[in-house]
């Protein structure tokens, strides 16, 4: 079932039950508080965890985080997005709060997907430097606080993504040809090496995400979609090789849906940032497959040209307006 986008005005007027929870036993309020006075940009670091049915393994992969965070240099909060678990994933980390001082737990009323709690927690983040992952277990996140070091030590640097060293996901025989053949996609419209394009595992910068988070989209191809909105806008971008473990629980991924999805967002993305990159060679091969046809006709006919000749012809002069245009509006849209 598709999930419904929604903003952060709407959750902050849900009211108590969708109140940012975090600090000291007992401490809560709304969306704009600050616990334990922090505010935006007071932190080195926001970790964002997006959180669905995940009751079984999400305290395990807390106690992870936190550890490695509480023993690097880097200040940091740890943003908990509860996206409407139907098991106890809640109650679980509510009870939890006590023990994590640098936790702030923050429950959506209805299901909004990762994306929509990727987006959110990014502009609720306190931290300069934001994470992205994941609470299933698969992602190494002792190693959190290197993916941040990289960022501190390289400057010119807006982006460290997990490049996964191997897939662990169900339908591995469909997921392994399906994804290098989407990558391999994004890589010939980007124009840039792109070793994963899906990695939940990465850290950004804050302040250079924020003109790019409304284009998130509210699935899994979230990660996509930031990957694909730095390496458009001539941010770098490099990868860090991780390891990849099996995931705990359930997986959400619905392979058919999910890589339709990541397909089509991989070539809205670039018509957004590049259109001519996507409709300009389809309209040059259909004015040459026109012209060719055209030249044939006109030998072997007598100069009589045929339809479909004329139609191959039209068609990609019209595509080709279309490209141009789109580019114009691109390049003259303010960032």
């Amino acid at each position: 079932m598709d999930t419904q986008q929604f903003t952060l005005t709407e959750i902050r007027q849900q009211g108590q039950h969708a109140s940012i929870t975090g600090g000291s036993p007992g401490q809560s309020g709304e969306a704009s508080a600050s616990p334990q006075g922090r505010g935006p940009n007071t932190l080195d670091v926001t970790i964002v965890l997006p959180c669905y049915n995940e009751q079984d393994h999400v305290i395990a992969e807390i106690e992870r985080i936190t550890r490695a965070m509480d023993a690097s240099p880097f200040s940091y909060e740890l943003l908990v997005i509860d996206d409407k678990s139907t098991d106890a994933t809640l109650a679980v980390l509510q009870a939890a709060l006590p023990r994590f001082p640098k936790m702030r737990l923050m429950p959506f009323q209805r299901n909004g997907g990762s994306g929509t709690a990727r987006r959110i927690g990014t502009q609720e983040a306190y931290g300069r430097i934001v994470v992205w992952t994941d609470a299933d277990m698969t992602y190494p996140n002792e190693r959190i606080p290197e993916f941040v070091q990289y960022l501190y030590d390289n400057p010119h640097v807006d982006q460290v993504v997990g490049a996964r060293t191997s897939e662990q996901g169900t339908h591995k025989f469909l997921r392994v040809p399906a994804k290098w053949v989407i990558r391999k996609l994004a890589e010939v419209l980007s124009g840039t090496e792109i070793p994963d394009l899906n990695s939940g595992m990465r850290a950004f910068r804050r302040d250079v995400s924020l003109p790019y988070l409304r284009l998130l989209p509210p699935g899994f191809s979230c990660v996509t979609t930031i990957t694909l909105s730095f390496l458009s806008n001539q941010h770098i971008v490099e990868y860090i090789p991780i390891d990849y473990a099996k995931r705990a629980g359930k997986s959400k991924f619905k392979f058919v849906r999910d890589a339709y999805r990541y397909i089509l967002q991989v070539l809205r993305m670039v018509m957004y940032f590049n259109p001519i990159k996507v409709l300009m060679p389809v309209a040059l091969t259909l004015l040459l497959v026109g012209a060719a046809k055209a030249i044939y006709d006109i030998i072997v006919g007598f100069f009589y040209v045929t339809t479909n000749a004329l139609l191959l012809l039209l068609t990609g002069l019209l595509i080709a307006s279309v490209a141009l245009l789109a580019d114009l509006i691109v390049r003259s849209r303010p960032d």
